[in-house]
């Protein structure tokens, strides 16, 4: 037996894809013909009550309000919508919907003492395990690797995960999806997404990193000038990361228990030792401090154009010992 609705629901958090399901639940046990999508950018609280008080077009019965981005209301929206809530009507549910709202604002207060609090949010730390649920829910299975490859192509925004999700799962059908799958078929969303980069410096494919870096470069979609220092970025904290694990490495720490302490995903960190063992110490220092002086000469300190320069340190960094020794 379902349960009795509330008068009033607080839908919260980074998860959109589990508040859209919140959200068709409420629908369907309501009916489609007795909804009323409002938006807080044009609709004040006042219009909101308003709505909850009009019986509608086709008369009596139950009625869905939802109001989406409530976080953009102020103080007297919040008093009014509690006002509303100390004898809200009988036959309406309320539906307000914020990416973020603290539980004990004043909002947060009035809906919790009168209805029901729902926070569905996306820990990013854990975003490669939420995208292998969400593959799991479908029905298929998924490479852990994977799944944190489709992070690093697509970003961080869950509701564009889950659309890659139901993309793929619909061409896997049944069969498992790989990080060659992956790779194949979905669409880079995100700003920077340097797993290719990283991987081929990692290995000291030197070919491979001219190769991605050039790929990086053409579907940026941004200007050279802005996307070489956002590589830049994401090669001091890759190789940052390096050299945290070979220092975790030789305290005697395993991978697993690295992982614990950086509060990343194990299949991650074992990627990163296998890293690690491929420079030594001093290998890594000298790719911090030749990363410093490329991020100088892009700010004005070099004639060269940016990405030649970003060419030439990408060549000293990833250069394998014996060549560096020739050098």
């Amino acid at each position: 037996m379902a349960a009795e609705l509330k008068p009033v629901y607080l839908i919260t958090g980074a998860d959109r894809p589990k508040i859209q399901r919140a959200l068709r639940r409420l629908r369907s046990r309501i009916g489609e013909d007795a909804v009323e999508m409002l938006s807080a950018s044009e609709a004040s609280a006042g219009d909101a009550v308003a709505a909850c008080n009009s019986m509608g077009l086709l008369g009596g019965g139950r009625r869905l309000v939802i109001v989406e981005d409530v976080e953009r209301w102020k103080a007297p929206d919040a008093k009014t919508l509690a006002e509303y809530l100390t004898d809200p009507a009988p036959d309406t549910v309320l539906a307000l919907v914020a990416a973020e709202l603290k539980k004990d604002s004043a909002l947060g207060k009035a809906c919790a003492k009168a209805g029901e609090i729902l926070t569905y949010d996306v820990p990013k730390r854990r975003l490669g395990d939420w995208v292998s649920t969400q593959f799991k829910e479908r029905g298929v299975q998924v490479d852990p690797e994977a799944a944190r490859v489709l992070v690093e192509i697509v970003g961080e925004n869950p509701e564009e995960l889950a659309s890659e999700v139901d993309k793929i799962t619909t061409w896997a059908g049944s069969d498992p999806v790989g990080v060659g799958e992956i790779e194949q078929l979905a669409a880079g969303c995100a700003e920077v997404p340097g797993y290719e980069l990283t991987d081929a410096w990692g290995r000291r494919d030197l070919a491979g990193v001219l190769t991605s870096c050039q790929t990086l470069l053409e579907r940026s979609g941004d200007p050279v000038s802005r996307t070489v220092p956002a590589l830049i970025g994401l090669l001091v904290a890759h190789v940052g990361r390096v050299r945290d694990c070979q220092a975790f490495a030789a305290e005697g720490l395993s991978s697993r228990e690295a992982a614990a302490r950086l509060k990343r995903h194990p299949f991650y960190v074992e990627k990163l030792y296998t890293q690690a063992r491929n420079y030594g110490p001093d290998e890594l220092r000298g790719a911090v401090v030749r990363l410093a002086a490329l991020d100088h000469a892009v700010k004005g300190g070099s004639r060269l154009a940016v990405d030649l320069e970003l060419e030439r340190a990408l060549i000293d960094i990833t250069r394998p010992r014996e060549a560096a020794l020739i050098a």
